[in-house]
């Protein structure tokens, strides 16, 4: 069958994302390409939308000389196409064009992204948060997008109330899960370069916002709960899905591990990583996880 412009079009904003995806991930790169393609594809769609959204943010256009104001222009011109893409089912920007064909096609709309772009703009201002300002956050930044995840993996299931709403809780919890590895690991540039701290004030140092090993512990503890409470629902996922999304969990397992042993005095100058040796250990298990379907 002959090939429409539309075709053409929604492929090269297709590619455009799994350009994103390549260029900017490696973790989460590699575990995605253990799912089938049209998944992954699927998938490469939403990541390429949110890593735009947050380089936006942080990154280049910072970098650029694009002051906070104009950042946040921007970044309201991006969710108002968004919002458009998703509604006419088309859009000049070629990766959120991607992101609408993938959201159009499995009920993803602005009831989860509109909480992903606030988080986004708390970026442009907020320095410190409480309890219930970083639940929030979290919510926005992470947990829609274990949301969003969920929608293609679990497209076109049928299941009982039950088990939708374990999964539901699952991919919430381990995008939590996910975003607070980050906060701790990132802490060091978050706070140096950004001025941030995406810890409750309550739990750091009040007067200098420096992370203490009580706090660290006390969020390491957090992400464990979280991670046990995806842990359940990652079996309900389908077999093609599985492998995948347990690598992604047992490469921020790791982390966490790292994380706890390491002294709270060194995460505030260090990145703490995953050697290349353990990813490839973790790789080759869900390799063998894939092969057995």
């Amino acid at each position: 069958m002959k090939m429409t412009d539309l075709d053409l079009y929604t492929a090269t904003a297709n590619a455009s994302a799994r350009v994103v995806i390549r260029r900017y991930s490696t973790s989460f790169g590699w575990a995605s390409r253990l799912l089938p393609a049209p998944t992954r594809d699927h998938i490469a769609r939403i990541y390429a939308l949110v890593r735009i959204a947050d380089e936006l943010v942080d990154g280049p256009a910072e970098a650029a000389g694009v002051d906070k104001e104009n950042r946040r222009a921007l970044l309201d011109d991006l969710e108002a196409e968004t919002e458009r893409g998703l509604r006419l089912g088309f859009s000049t920007n070629l990766v959120v064009h991607a992101f609408a064909t993938t959201a159009r096609a499995h009920g993803i709309g602005m009831e989860l992204c509109t909480p992903f772009f606030t988080s986004m703009r708390r970026d442009l201002d907020q320095a410190v948060f409480d309890e219930s300002q970083l639940d929030e956050y979290i919510y926005g930044s992470a947990e829609v997008v274990g949301l969003m995840c969920l929608a293609v993996f679990d497209a076109d299931s049928n299941r009982e109330s039950s088990e939708r709403e374990r999964l539901h809780d699952g991919a919430r919890r381990l995008g939590a899960a996910f975003q607070k590895v980050n906060f701790l690991r990132d802490f060091a540039g978050d706070h140096d370069d950004l001025g941030r701290t995406y810890l409750p004030a309550e739990t750091v140092s009040a007067t200098a916002q420096t992370l203490t090993d009580e706090s660290k512990n006390a969020t390491v503890a957090s992400i464990r709960e979280d991670l046990r409470a995806a842990d359940a629902s990652i079996p309900l996922l389908a077999s093609s899905c599985r492998p995948a999304v347990w690598a992604a969990r047992a490469m921020f397992g790791e982390l966490t591990d790292r994380i706890e042993s390491t002294p709270a005095s060194v995460l505030m100058s260090t990145r703490v990583r995953v050697p290349d040796t353990v990813k490839t250990r973790i790789l080759v298990r869900a390799l063998a996880m894939k092969a057995r379907q």
